[in-house]
């Protein structure tokens, strides 16, 4: 199928399924692992964060890690106030991979470290990942609003112009896909004009480059795994984990994995983090309470908005599957499932 046809098929679709505005009736989707700290963060002293306003403790001890509903030091006491997502324990399932801590978020008998999205650009066990390539932000929005603004083909070109380059291109094509669990979606441009930051401290002196940009997001945990990769340039692989904190709040502590871009590029390009954070934020902040209410106005769309309609009917039908209570995941869906052929990543 060629791209404007699926573009419009995938916009077909979410207007047959969802007659009503589209209103987030439910984005508290269960059974999934949050990666809710790095794993250099949390040593002795306990670390707070927070999944859904539910409290996540972190901390070590002996070298063993935990993950508890309440502090170490009150819970001994606080146990017998314990949730069901500690099956009344207080302490939450958890693991270490790909430099993360995975905090299980739902019923704990269905914790399993295969359901872990595979990241297959960062070491499993995260030994070697450079400080520098690791970067925390927040928005003051909604996890699903922030990840339809990454989604979003068009608000890098605009809002973000000054560091990853404009929208001028000789050719751009968008390809989306997905499961009962992810989207992905791939943009091929050729000729696009260089990336600033490319220019400026990547050391690229041609006029144009070529861009494949793939982001594939699970849905659940709204993981956001980013290959984009730049000719000539080199690729910028990423990591950009949603963390809802609440309806009004996300947290993203990112991995930007330029380990293998050139000096001072691979040092400096993490940091852009702290340039595009501000910049999506002025327009995600005084969205975020509309996003929320019923209105009679429809959202206007273009070819470039297949993926995020293919997001929000995903969405849509997963909260409702959660809300009947089914949380098993589907037979199309396997987030272990090595993704390197899909990022386009070389060999």
């Amino acid at each position: 199928m060629s791209e404007v046809p699926m573009m419009e098929a995938a916009g077909r679709e979410a207007e047959a399924t969802s007659k009503r505005d589209w209103v987030p009736i439910n984005l508290d989707l269960r059974d999934t692992w949050f990666p809710v700290a790095y794993s250099a963060d949390i040593g002795e002293r306990a670390v707070r964060r927070i999944v859904h306003a539910q409290d996540v403790y972190l901390w070590r001890d002996g070298g063993r890690l935990y993950a508890a509903e309440f502090r170490p030091d009150r819970l001994e006491a606080m146990r017998a106030g314990a949730s069901a997502f500690t099956n009344g324990s207080g302490f939450y399932p958890a693991v270490e991979r790909y430099g993360y801590i995975w905090a299980w978020y739902g019923n704990p008998d269905n914790a399993h470290e295969e359901l872990i999205p595979n990241i297959p650009f960062l070491p499993p066990d995260g030994q070697g990942i450079p400080r520098y390539t690791q970067r925390a932000v927040r928005f003051d929005a909604a996890s699903p609003l922030s990840v339809e603004n990454l989604i979003d083909l068009t608000h890098a070109d605009f809002l973000h112009a000054n560091a990853i380059g404009d929208g001028q291109s000789e050719n751009d094509v968008v390809e989306v896909h997905s499961t009962s669990e992810t989207v992905t979606r791939i943009r091929n441009v050729t000729r696009k004009s260089v990336a600033p930051v490319m220019r400026w401290i990547g050391g690229v002196r041609a006029q144009y480059q070529d861009l494949r940009a793939v982001l594939h997001v699970h849905l659940r945990n709204n993981v956001c795994i980013s290959y984009p990769n730049f000719t000539p340039g080199y690729p910028i692989p990423n990591v950009q984990p949603f963390v809802p904190v609440g309806k009004h709040r996300s947290r993203v502590d990112q991995t930007n994995y330029t380990v293998h871009a050139p000096a001072p590029f691979r040092w400096l390009m993490p940091r852009i983090s702290y340039v595009i954070q501000p910049q999506d934020n002025s327009v995600l902040r005084p969205q975020n309470a509309r996003y929320f209410e019923s209105t009679e106005r429809r959202d206007l769309s273009s070819r470039f908005d297949g993926p995020g309609n293919r997001y929000r009917l995903l969405m849509v039908r997963l909260a409702e599957r959660q809300q009947r209570g089914d949380f098993g995941y589907g037979a199309d869906a396997d987030p272990s499932a090595d993704i390197s052929a899909v990022l386009g990543m070389r060999g």
